[in-house]
């Protein structure tokens, strides 16, 4: 293309371009020119009253009138805003106050319950202290501590500074518990031992049922035929005769015959050296050489040999020391009160 050409095109743009911006702004200058005029007008308003009162007027332009408008829109906008905004936080400051009230409130049961628990732990600790000291365990010290498992309160006293006190007591309850899995197990074990040593001891009643009165006790007395004083060596046990006679521990049968003294007796012997004989039956169903086992019925009561009525004579020994029977019954029923001044029974 020739320059002249390029030149001529050029100027063309350049005028077409000039004139479309002058046409433009004379457009934008006859708006704010209309706009401008039209915010000059005046509107009058006129307050008239009911009564006779002089009629109140005011003039405003539209400028002023547009600017009270959007001034009130926005201040109505942001009152409403404000207020849905208050009432919102407002109701979430009351949900918090209740649950704070209700957390504060758990808190506090939470705290009696930590109170219990504190004073429990260090009954249990004094009475497993007890225990222990009765089976002959020694003192209860922590595991790998070699020392006495402190209480919940000394923990506490150790606990860091601005700690929780109810962590704490927690802490110390917990380390009280953790350490007592041990000598638990021990006493546990020594409860398994001892509850073996009684199916094999004399610790049965030994009547089959809550029978019996007790007429006569073990020591010396009075016997009811000579009048003179002897060691009754057991005790009687006075009821109608035909009453199921058992056995008061795990054992063999040794004796079973017929004395002018005793009548029919049975004797066992146990383990641990305890022997039992019981006498004055009116039968027996074992036989010398029969295991026979705690509770199991040996013979029924009577009134053979020397007696003055149905009764049971029962004797302990251990070794070949007579022992009070009373010291190892382990159960004695409500009908078995003693009748110091009986003579039921030799």
């Amino acid at each position: 293309m020739p320059v002249t050409q390029y030149k001529k095109a050029e100027k063309e743009f350049a005028d077409r371009l000039g004139s479309w911006l002058r046409r433009v702004w004379s457009s934008l200058l006859a708006f704010f020119r209309l706009v401008v005029q039209k915010g000059r007008q005046r509107f009058t308003v006129m307050l008239i009253p009911h009564s006779e009162k002089k009629i109140f007027n005011f003039q405003i332009s539209f400028f002023t009138l547009v600017f009270v408008t959007f001034t009130l829109s926005v201040v109505l906008v942001g009152f409403v805003v404000l207020a849905t905004h208050f009432t919102t936080t407002n109701e979430q400051y009351t949900q918090a106050d209740r649950r704070s009230q209700e957390y504060a409130a758990t808190l506090s049961s939470f705290k009696d319950e930590i109170a219990i628990i504190r004073k429990l732990s260090k009954s249990f600790k004094t009475n497993m202290d007890g225990v222990l000291g009765t089976i002959g365990s020694g003192a209860w010290t922590a595991s790998g501590q070699g020392g006495p498992i402190p209480a919940a309160s000394e923990v506490i006293e150790e606990a860091a500074a601005g700690e929780l006190r109810e962590i704490s007591e927690l802490r110390g309850i917990s380390s009280l518990i953790r350490n007592s899995i041990e000598p638990l197990s021990e006493i546990r074990s020594v409860l398994e031992t001892y509850q073996d040593w009684v199916d094999d001891a004399p610790t049965l009643w030994p009547l089959k049922g809550p029978y019996g009165n007790i007429t006569t006790l073990f020591g010396w007395t009075i016997h009811p035929f000579t009048g003179q004083g002897y060691l009754h060596t057991g005790v009687d046990i006075a009821w109608p005769a035909g009453v199921p006679v058992v056995t008061t521990a795990n054992g063999k049968v040794t004796q079973v015959g017929y004395s002018s003294q005793l009548g029919n007796y049975v004797q066992v012997n146990h383990k641990h050296g305890f022997v039992t004989k019981y006498a004055h039956l009116s039968a027996s169903i074992v036989g010398i050489g029969q295991e026979v086992s705690r509770g199991t019925v040996i013979g029924y009561l009577g009134n053979t040999g020397l007696s003055t009525g149905p009764h049971l004579h029962y004797e302990v020994r251990l070794g070949i020391d007579y022992q009070d029977p009373m010291v190892y019954m382990q159960i004695k029923p409500a009908l078995a009160a003693v009748k110091r001044d009986g003579r039921n029974g030799q």
